[in-house]
């Protein structure tokens, strides 16, 4: 079941969500990509974990292009974490748990 904590950004509320004095992890993500879906899990779990302490988005690269190749998303599963509006760390393919919440302290 999907976290409630996730939340899904567009082009209009995607540079808001970025911007938050907390770490943002973004999942760059596509309905039909497979290990987008076995990443899907992990990014739930992190977000019931993180409550207030980070942010946790998705991003739609289907319904979302322009961001996707703003950030150079060639390939998905991508997670950007952000920190004050800027890139922090990228990873790219199905990430460990662990990697992703070590990244977000």
């Amino acid at each position: 079941m999907a976290s409630p904590y996730v939340n899904e950004l567009d082009n209009d509320t995607f540079d808001a969500a970025i911007a938050a004095d907390v770490p943002v992890l973004v999942d760059f993500w596509a309905p039909w990509c497979g290990p987008c879906k076995a990443l899907g899990p992990t990014i739930d779990q992190i977000a019931d974990e993180v409550g207030g302490n980070a942010k946790i988005c998705k991003v739609n690269i289907d319904e979302s292009m322009e961001i996707a190749a703003r950030f150079g998303i060639q390939n998905i599963p991508t997670v950007l974490i952000f920190r004050n509006g800027e890139v922090a760390q990228k990873f790219v393919g199905v990430q460990q748990k662990g990697t992703l919440l070590a990244a977000l302290k």
